[in-house]
């Protein structure tokens, strides 16, 4: 049976007897040993030499005494600079040396029996890298043990040009385990993503110490690049909700390596006791590479056939003829080990494709998230148990702060007869609110008022203040208030969906009722149509009398009993068709009667008109009568702008005030101008203060609609002016990066499709409610309310018009039935006389004795048919 001897270097600590590689070591020989399938013909026998830290010179020493033994595999040691002397050593006699610690490979690599199983350290900063971007951090503190750890976070440091993130790199002190004076600076300046790259040892410590630090909560996301966080007892901090991350290289979920785990876990429980911070009987990264190592020893050893093992002396350098053989089985090998799928690198031996398991803390333990490959990058593997957790799970049974401010209705004092405590002092919108998320998400609360009763604003330092401030430096969990959802605010805090959207009004007192004025009834028609109906009297008045002049029909003999007059007379003089017109305005009528188809026309369409704006007029006056007219100084905000008479203002430090402040609109940015250069006035603290002003003195208060409706409900003196100036929401305010904020806003939709958000408000809002007012004002009727009457009275008078002439033409062919001719002069000379103005009575007309040709109505002489045919009394 042949026997193959194995050479283990092991650096042992001041407070250990026995190092754990030199434990994994002796487990893996005895476990193969045992294994006869592996190695049926074959023995692995072992030579173990322990050494100090740090001392290069003994390494050499013990390395070359084993190999004078004759060996086939050099293990051992770990620190840098022992690994330097053996591994010269090692090459110059041609003998492998194999690895499973971290080793940063120099420029000119030339150690060609050189083989280390610990992952090749570039892929292990691009996998630090797709981590960071993974989870899409911004700004991101590094905190490094020792000086390797700069060097395997190259790919991260070169990153911020290209990612757009800001690191800075802290590091810890040497050779001192407590880290509270750096974790007290890092809370100081909340930097609250944090990557330690250091041992499992300094891990365990570190933990301990974030935890008395108070930084074990949800806001805090810490990685770890050691490879043995699973390895670490987590239990303490499994239900604190603080964000935990790092890699892991066992291959937990294959049962073989299980059940080699639980074959080691069984011999630590017997053996010494596990080192401070570790699981009890857990197998680390160093364990289960030292494992893997030797199971490829003993892989490579049953390959070669005919390999003898010689004795090699140091000071006679010469080789080891079957080196280079050996060394070509362990690169051409590929084998499933306790780390995984393992491949070397044919030229310089290093490992280069593997998988690292991205594993996070959670309640229940630590859990794989996501698998990174060297070659193929992030995948995640996150069951869809995980993905589709209820939104209860991370909130159930914790108990969060609530910051918050009194502001009616929102929050106010319970009224009691027994002293209150706790959340039950207060009531109102926002405690109902937070009573249906808790219901939803399962989580418990307690209300706090802020501290300096602000909203938050942000000072010329840049400084926060009020419930803002709050959240920054994590004193609540939760802002739940009339807290408004801006860009300034959103930057340095996130906010939930928003749970009520309003807008920024004017609230003033109502405006007092015009006092009537003398010449109040002429109110209900407009200055244009009184003017109007004056102008259409006196044209209505005019076309009367031209046309009853122009008709022969209104002419008439004075004395009837007298036929053989020569006089006639008509009665539309001038000032008597004024009267006709001003007493069918005045619905009273006269004694004059039109009595040809003309005038009658013109009378009929007059009195029409006269009926519309008459019952017009009566109509509106009703109204101006009954409804009182309101007189407000100011309709809107431009109105507010152009005026200093009234003074303005908003709550100081409020939303309100820092839309004002930011705002670029002109209007705007002159109103807080006005607001500015008065600040000890126009601010005011709170709401409470600025409805008091606004009732007791000329002030209008700029603040959110849904307040203005809540008080204008309750105080029946106040009113909303204008519409709204912009268009927000109130938001659950959480600190930036909260768990919280997502699971809030799926609990405040779901409250807003079952309309409970609407019920809520409804019921803090309705109030006692004033009388209902009619905001219509009665206004004077225009030219486009009533324009069409006058249309219509024009339309009668050009009808009349022609009416008329068709009369008198009518007339003069029935004159010239008798008369034998009536020239043109005497026409004219009769329309002279008939529209004189001043007279109503003329004599008759006689036929004129012309030439024929100056005649414009000439008929044949006709001879009456009967005696007694009577002559027409007018020309």
């Amino acid at each position: 049976m042949l026997r193959y001897f194995l050479c283990g270097i092991f650096e042992t600590r001041e407070s250990e007897l026995v190092s754990m590689d030199e434990l994994a070591f002796k487990f893996a020989v005895n476990n193969i040993n045992r294994n006869k399938t592996l190695m049926p013909n074959t023995t692995l026998t072992y030579d173990i030499q322990r050494i100090n830290l740090f001392d290069g010179f003994e390494a050499s020493r013990r390395v070359c005494d084993q190999l004078a033994l004759g060996v086939v595999a050099v293990f051992g040691p770990s620190h840098s600079s022992s690994v330097s002397a053996v591994q010269s050593i090692c090459n110059a006699l041609e003998v492998p040396h194999i690895q499973t610690r971290w080793k940063h490979p120099s420029v000119d690599n030339k150690d060609t029996f050189f083989i280390n199983l610990f992952p090749e350290y570039t892929a292990i900063a691009r996998a630090i890298l797709d981590v960071v971007t993974f989870f899409k951090w911004r700004k991101l503190t590094v905190v490094y043990e020792d000086s390797t750890g700069l060097m395997r976070m190259q790919e991260l440091i070169k990153a911020p040009a290209k990612f757009n993130l800001k690191i800075k790199i802290r590091q810890l002190t040497p050779g001192n385990q407590d880290a509270r004076p750096l974790l007290k600076e890092l809370k100081k300046d909340k930097e609250f993503f944090i990557l330690f790259d250091c041992s499992y040892r300094m891990a365990a410590e570190l933990l301990k110490q974030l935890s008395s630090m108070g930084m074990m909560t949800e806001y805090y996301h810490f990685f770890f690049t050691t490879l043995d966080l699973f390895a670490l007892d987590l239990e303490p901090y499994r239900y604190s909700g603080v964000n935990m991350t790092g890699f892991r290289l066992l291959n937990v979920d294959d049962p073989g390596v299980a059940s080699t785990m639980d074959k080691w876990a069984m011999e630590r429980l017997q053996g010494p006791k596990q080192e401070s911070g570790l699981m009890d009987g857990i197998m680390t990264t160093d364990a289960a590479l030292m494992y893997d190592a030797v199971f490829m020893v003993a892989v490579a050893s049953q390959r070669a056939t005919q390999m003898t093992v010689s004795s090699l002396q140091c000071h006679r350098h010469k080789p080891w003829r079957f080196g280079p053989r050996f060394m070509n089985l362990f690169k051409e090998a590929q084998w499933d080990g306790l780390t995984g799928h393992i491949v070397l690198n044919k030229t310089d031996g290093l490992r280069r494709d593997f998988d690292l398991d991205i594993i996070s803390l959670k309640e229940d333990g630590t859990a794989r998230i996501a698998v990174w490959n060297s070659y193929k990058g992030m995948n995640l593997t996150e069951t869809n148990r995980d993905k589709n957790n209820n939104v209860t799970d991370s909130l159930a049974n914790r108990t969060l702060i609530v910051t918050t401010i009194l502001e009616n209705p929102y929050v106010m004092y319970r009224k009691s007869d027994k002293e209150l405590a706790g959340n039950d002092r207060f009531e109102g919108y926002c405690l109902d609110l937070l009573k249906e998320l808790s219901n939803i998400l399962g989580f418990t609360y307690e209300v706090r008022l802020v501290a300096d009763g602000k909203y938050g604003a942000q000072n010329d330092k840049g400084e926060w203040n009020g419930m803002v401030r709050e959240l920054i430096d994590h004193v609540a969990d939760l802002a739940v208030a009339p807290l408004t959802i801006t860009y300034v605010r959103e930057k340095v805090i996130d906010f939930s969906k928003p749970f009520m959207t309003l807008g920024i009004s004017i609230l003033y007192r109502k405006p007092n009722g015009t006092n009537p004025g003398v010449f109040s009834f002429l109110n209900p028609l407009s200055p244009d149509i009184w003017m109007y109906v004056l102008l259409a009297c006196t044209g209505v008045s005019c076309v009367l009398f031209v046309i009853a002049r122009f008709t022969p029909y209104e002419w008439y003999n004075p004395h009837p009993c007298n036929p053989s007059s020569t006089l006639i007379q008509n009665n539309f003089t001038l000032l008597n068709s004024f009267w006709f017109g001003v007493g069918a305005l005045m619905r009273q009528g006269s004694e004059l009667m039109p009595k040809a188809l003309s005038t009658r026309i013109v009378g009929g369409i007059w009195w029409f008109f006269t009926l519309i704006i008459i019952s017009s007029y009566t109509a509106n006056l009703a109204a101006f009568l009954t409804v009182e007219r309101m007189d407000a100084p100011i309709d809107s905000a431009d109105d507010l702008a152009k005026q200093t008479r009234i003074e303005y203002g908003a709550v100081r430090d409020g939303s309100t005030m820092t839309f004002f402040k930011k705002s670029k609109i002109s209007t705007y940015e002159k109103m807080w101008a006005f607001m500015s250069s008065r600040k000890n006035t126009a601010l005011v603290k709170n709401n409470r203060e600025g409805i008091t002003r606004v009732l007791t003195t000329d002030y209008a208060m700029l603040m959110e609609s849904t307040s203005i409706e809540y008080i204008s409900q309750r105080n029946c003196n106040l009113t909303q002016i204008g519409g709204l100036i912009d268009s927000k929401g109130y938001g659950v305010g959480t600190p930036i990066g909260s768990p919280y904020r997502d699971k809030v806003t799926i609990a405040i939709l779901q409250l807003q499709e079952e309309g409970k958000l609407h019920m809520m408000k409804e019921k803090w809002w309705r109030g006692n409610g004033c009388p209902e007012e009619d905001n219509k004002e009665a206004n004077a009727l225009g030219v486009e309310n009533i324009g069409g009457i006058f249309i219509v009275l024009a339309a009668g008078l050009v009808l009349s018009v022609f009416v008329a002439i068709g009369e008198f033409i009518y007339k003069a062919r029935r004159n010239a039935d008798i008369e034998e001719c009536m020239s043109f002069s005497a026409v004219m000379e009769e329309l002279g006389i008939s529209l004189q103005c001043y007279k109503g009575i003329r004599r008759r007309s006689r036929p004129h004795s012309g030439a024929r040709s100056a005649c414009i109505f000439c008929q044949p002489k006709r001879t009456p048919k009967r005696e007694g045919a009577r002559r027409d009394s007018s020309t």
